[in-house]
C-alpha cells in the first residue's frame, strides 16, 4: 500500500485500506479471543502502519488520533465488536442455529435482580484453550455490556451503543 499511496487520491486509500487489507485484520478475528497482548500488538501494528499510510501521517503522530479520524476501533476492540455483534445476531434471530443451540439464557434458581438483565449462561471452561470457544466468550462479552446495549432494538442501534 505504502508503494501505490502516492499515486491514490484520499478516498480511494481509504476504501483499498477497509476492503484488502481491513477484510484480514477481521477474517476470523473471532478465533483471537483470549491471546496473548503480544499477538495482538503485533495486528495492532500493522492497523496503525496502515492507518499513517492511508493518511500521510508522521510516525510521531498519536495513532490513537489516527485511528479515530478514520473511524476504526483498535484490534482488541474489533475483535470483541465482532463477537458481540454475532451474539447479537444470534439472539435476535435465532440462527445460525449452531450458533444458538450452544447460547442459553441465565435464569437464576432465585429470585435476583439480575434476572431481568437479558445475560447469557457462562458454562465452565476446565482449560484456557477452552475458556476461548465461543460458548465461552460470547457470554462474558455479552454479560459485560451496558443494560441499554443488550436491550437495543435494532443491529444498527446496537452498533452505535457498542462503539461508545
Amino acid at each position: 500500500m505504502r508503494h501505490i499511496r502516492p499515486c491514490l487520491t484520499d478516498e480511494s486509500a481509504r476504501i483499498i485500506a477497509c476492503g484488502l487489507i481491513g477484510a484480514r485484520l477481521d477474517y476470523c478475528n473471532s478465533l483471537l479471543i483470549g491471546v496473548t497482548s503480544r499477538n495482538v500488538m503485533r495486528l495492532q501494528r500493522v492497523q496503525t502502519a496502515l492507518a499513517r499510510t492511508v493518511l500521510r501521517a508522521p510516525w510521531w503522530e498519536s495513532s490513537s488520533t489516527l485511528l479515530q479520524t478514520l473511524h476504526w476501533l483498535p484490534v482488541w476492540q474489533r475483535i470483541e465488536f465482532k463477537i458481540a455483534t454475532l451474539t447479537y445476531k444470534v439472539r435476535s434471530s435465532k440462527s445460525p442455529s449452531y450458533l444458538a443451540d450452544i447460547l442459553s439464557e441465565y435464569t437464576p434458581s432465585r429470585t435476583l435482580r439480575s434476572a431481568g438483565h437479558s445475560l447469557l449462561f457462562k458454562p465452565r471452561a476446565n482449560t484456557a484453550i477452552a475458556s476461548r470457544a465461543f460458548q465461552h466468550s460470547a457470554p462474558a462479552i455479552w454479560n459485560n455490556l451496558g443494560d441499554t446495549t443488550r436491550s437495543s432494538s435494532s443491529l444498527l442501534q446496537f452498533r452505535k451503543h457498542l462503539k461508545i
